[in-house]
């Protein structure tokens, strides 16, 4: 009974799960079929002659955007991880007044709609100057990811043994050397998952991109892949091979990092 209840719910898995999956598989054998057989019915379901050219010109027309969208993500990355592991050891481990009040109200900014925070940027970079600009993009990404880092690395740090601390303290450490020197190293899991999360809130941020850089020279891949449907209507393989080529540095990411995710994210969701 057990085997055959297992076999079930793996047929099923395999089921769903390849029911998810067949979007990115669509999307990987449009990208490599011929542009004059783009339009046959019924296509074919595999890539039958493959072509590589919808690669070549995301390449040469989307390598920009793509460095853009790097740049944006790796420094939403270290803005993020710089404000938002201070402020949860201050939570956390220093016992700061009104430490719960910010924990409620981080939550609560989670809650607001891009939408509306994007106005407001808009409203700001207006007058300051960020307008079209990537700093003003990382600024930006870095208002969604840092609320989530702190609350993440809050849970973590809450769990840390005293004692450890204590005993870098006897040892004449100060409050910023046991942060450096014990906290931070003992956080590495979570670090790496508020890193991980906060690199693929930038790269596949759209709404930040249209609102605050849409005239800008340098626009993230996710606003040039907006702007190459509107402009290309013909070669559905360039664009979907542009969508593959963004797709791939996140889901690498998310394969390198998952175990360290994983014990990340539940890190702190048990106490001795």
């Amino acid at each position: 009974m057990t085997a055959r209840r297992l076999w079930w719910k793996t047929a099923l898995g395999v089921v769903f799960t390849i029911l998810m999956l067949f979007p990115v598989y669509w999307m990987v054998n449009v990208s490599l079929t011929k542009t004059s057989d783009l339009r046959l019915s019924p296509p074919h379901l595999f890539p039958v002659d493959a072509t590589l050219d919808g690669y070549v010109a995301v390449l040469n027309q989307q390598l920009p955007n793509l460095v853009t969208s790097l740049a944006i993500g790796l420094g939403c990355v270290v803005l993020t991880v710089v404000i938002s592991a201070p402020a949860a050891y201050a939570i956390s481990l220093l016992n700061m007044r009104g430490g719960r009040a910010l924990n409620f109200v981080l939550l609560v900014a989670q809650m607001i709609p891009g939408v509306v925070m994007a106005m407001g940027f808009y409203a700001i970079y207006v007058r300051i100057g960020l307008l079209n600009s990537i700093g003003g993009l990382i600024l930006a990404d870095s208002t969604i990811a840092v609320p989530f880092g702190v609350l993440l690395f809050t849970a973590f740090m809450s769990g840390l043994p005293r004692e450890l601390l204590q005993a870098a303290r006897i040892d004449g450490a100060g409050t910023w050397r046991t942060f450096t020197s014990v906290v931070l190293p003992l956080s590495r899991n979570s670090v790496l998952t508020v890193a991980l999360f906060a690199f693929l809130w930038a790269w596949s941020d759209f709404v930040f991109a249209s609102t605050l850089a849409r005239n800008s020279a340098l626009k993230p891949i996710t606003l040039g892949i907006y702007n190459y449907i509107g402009n290309n209507t013909t070669q559905w393989n360039a664009i979907m091979a542009t969508a593959v080529v963004a797709s791939l540095p996140a889901a690498i990411l998310l394969v390198i990092a998952q175990r360290y995710v994983a014990a990340g994210v539940t890190a702190g969701a048990v106490k001795d």
